[in-house]
């Protein structure tokens, strides 16, 4: 039997208007790189990622300026008007390489910079045998609170809800090829939402298998995400 392949897929086709900069999140300076340069590092030097489909917008300006485009391991396909619709095409271009049925794919979101080495590692040894696959999470120690929305107003509590069994969803998320295609497809067809890959597996009614990560691999989604995310990503590559 064939050695099994994983492949990195890093939907990057996204318009970032929650961060409210004139410049892709995705494409801001962090340290001495950029955002998606420091999301895509441990996939590339990885020896177990056979390949990086990186999926971006039809009119991305910014892309082919950076250095990492020079890596062999990447290649780049036009992005959906979702996520799912991206992680999608990304597949497609799959279908027309060496990658099988029971190889891995590792989704990882672009504004995602400060995933270990290890953790990464620790995701594909962990799953490497599991017949579905799973997540980098981490519990949340925070109280929380479910809000009642009061219209014009401050919004109060509902109640707060216990934590003891809820844990955060981080990127990558890692599955089996086919059973990500067939979930993706299953959900773009039927017209559901999924924020995750993990959505979408569990959509089809399959167990995803949850691997504890570092509570600090955060998503850039807000201005002050950038300062936090420069400081951890220099920490861990000290």
């Amino acid at each position: 039997m064939a050695a099994l392949r994983y492949w990195a897929i890093i939907p990057a086709a996204g318009s970032s208007q929650r961060i409210g900069t004139a410049v892709p999140k995705q494409y801001l300076s962090l340290s001495d790189t950029t955002v998606i340069e420091a999301s895509l590092s441990s996939f590339l030097k990885h020896p177990n990622i056979d390949g990086v489909i990186v999926a971006l917008q039809a009119d991305d300006q910014y892309w082919a300026n950076l250095a990492v485009t020079k890596n062999e391991k990447i290649h780049t396909v036009i992005g959906g008007g979702s996520r799912a619709e991206s992680v999608h095409n990304a597949i497609k271009y799959l279908e027309n390489t060496p990658a099988k049925d029971e190889d891995f794919v590792l989704v990882h979101d672009a504004a995602r910079p400060c995933l270990r080495y290890t953790d990464l590692d620790s995701l594909i040894q962990q799953l490497e045998q599991d017949d579905v696959g799973g997540i980098l999470a981490a519990p949340v120690s925070d109280t929380l609170k479910l809000i009642e929305k009061q219209a014009g107003l401050i919004n109060t509590v509902n109640k707060t809800l216990d934590r003891e069994n809820i844990w955060r969803a981080f990127t990558p998320q890692m599955f089996r090829l086919v059973t990500l295609k067939k979930a993706l497809a299953h959900c773009i067809k039927q017209n559901i939402k999924v924020t995750d890959e993990a959505s979408a597996v569990e959509a089809l009614g399959l167990q995803v298998k949850l691997i504890k990560g570092h509570s600090d691999n955060i998503k850039v989604t807000h201005a002050e995400d950038l300062e936090l995310a420069s400081t951890i990503f220099k920490k861990i590559n000290q």
